[in-house]
């Protein structure tokens, strides 16, 4: 019940280093949050069910799941006493818990935020959910698409005349979930510098996804933005803001805004702006479009990327995940890493003094009892 299966190398020197974290197991946000702290120098434990007890599991025997590393795997059956106190135990010397679970499930199993918070009152327990510890959805299931939609944000995206498309699952679950419990997290540890306590984190993927939306809600209330899908400046309605497809079937991102950089997208599309409608007269839009789209497709991606390189225009390839690794500003900025002969992406923010470091490397000690006894602080 006891034994460690992988983990993090000691000497770890992030900016989050000698930081005790327990993620108990979850799909999704949970473990991308703890893959981010264990990226910046945190102890992070993950605590999993007994095999055939996780539910759904998105990586196959045999694979390598990137978002996993960086730290120890126990097992530790919470369905009974046993299991319970043995995370207790460990709770009583961590700085930050993380569960995923539906409300309520963590009380009924005796690892809820009161039994914990009684064992250590420093602990920052942090829940991540899709809905919310509370509200009328609190104990429904959901995923990213679910919590995107309910949030006004899916309804903006794609074009007007297709089914609104699901943003990967990058919006509500990583950047409302994962990061939104991230700052929540750091925020009650940088406050438990002056309280000396710890306290709960509701962190809700609902929440997070209208978080991220208000900056279009500004738009909206100084009635620059409108709900009619494809007509606005940054939902791909603009011809200077939105992809195009290339003769060879790929695309460029065109982002030229700003009169100088549209100035440089139609000269490096040889295109005479006297002739065309201005850049902000929306009636002229359908005509730039096609303008515009005839243009594109007259090059192919790589030769577009090539004309427009140096420019301001603001013009780049689309990439797959294939190809971005081996694009020469990911390269020299070392964006992406390779480990265990998967591609990954490498830990960030950037720091001058105290870099994280992404390891899958197990380190010492490799049994939970061991992990209890380095981490139990000094009387």
């Amino acid at each position: 019940m006891w034994m460690s299966r992988e983990g993090l190398p000691d000497g770890s020197t992030g900016p989050l280093s000698g930081l005790r974290v327990i993620e108990l197991a979850s799909l999704g946000p949970g473990p991308h949050a703890a893959m981010v702290l264990a990226d910046l120098g945190a102890d992070v434990l993950r605590v999993e069910a007994p095999a055939g007890g996780r539910g759904l599991r998105l990586d196959p025997p045999g694979s390598v799941d990137g978002t996993l590393r960086g730290r120890r795997t126990i097992e530790l059956n919470l369905r009974d006493a046993e299991g319970t106190d043995a995370l207790l135990a460990l709770v009583a010397e961590a700085d930050v818990l993380i569960e995923g679970m539906r409300p309520g499930v963590a009380e009924r199993l005796g690892v809820g935020p009161a039994a914990c918070q009684e064992r250590n009152p420093r602990l920052v327990y942090g829940r991540i959910t899709g809905w919310g510890q509370d509200g009328p959805l609190a104990g429904d299931p959901g995923h990213d698409i679910n919590y995107l939609g309910l949030s006004g944000a899916l309804r903006a995206i794609g074009d007007a005349r297709q089914s609104p498309p699901p943003p990967l699952n990058l919006v509500a679950d990583f950047g409302g979930g994962s990061m939104l419990l991230l700052v929540g997290l750091l925020a009650a540890l940088l406050e438990r510098t002056r309280s000396g306590l710890g306290q709960v984190v509701d962190a809700a993927m609902v929440d997070g996804a209208i978080l991220l939306s208000q900056f279009v809600l500004s738009l909206k209330g100084m009635g620059q933005w409108s709900d009619e899908r494809s007509a606005n400046l940054l939902d791909g309605g603009a011809p200077y803001y939105r992809c195009y497809r290339c003769a060879d079937g790929e695309f460029v991102a065109v982002g030229a805004l700003e009169p100088r950089f549209y100035a440089a997208l139609l000269s490096g599309l040889g295109l005479d702006e006297s002739a065309l409608p201005p850049q902000d007269d929306r009636s002229g839009w359908p005509e730039l479009e096609e303008r515009f789209g005839r243009a594109f497709a007259a090059r192919s991606r790589d030769d577009w990327a090539e004309r427009f390189a140096g420019t301001e225009a603001c013009v780049t390839p689309v990439l797959s995940f294939e190809e971005a690794p081996r694009h020469p500003h990911n390269r020299e900025r070392g964006n992406f890493i390779e480990s265990a002969g998967v591609m990954q992406a490498a830990p960030a923010p950037r720091f001058s003094r105290s870099q994280g470091v992404a390891s899958p490397t197990p380190p010492k000690p490799t049994t939970a009892d061991e992990i209890l006894a380095s981490w139990r602080r000094p009387a």
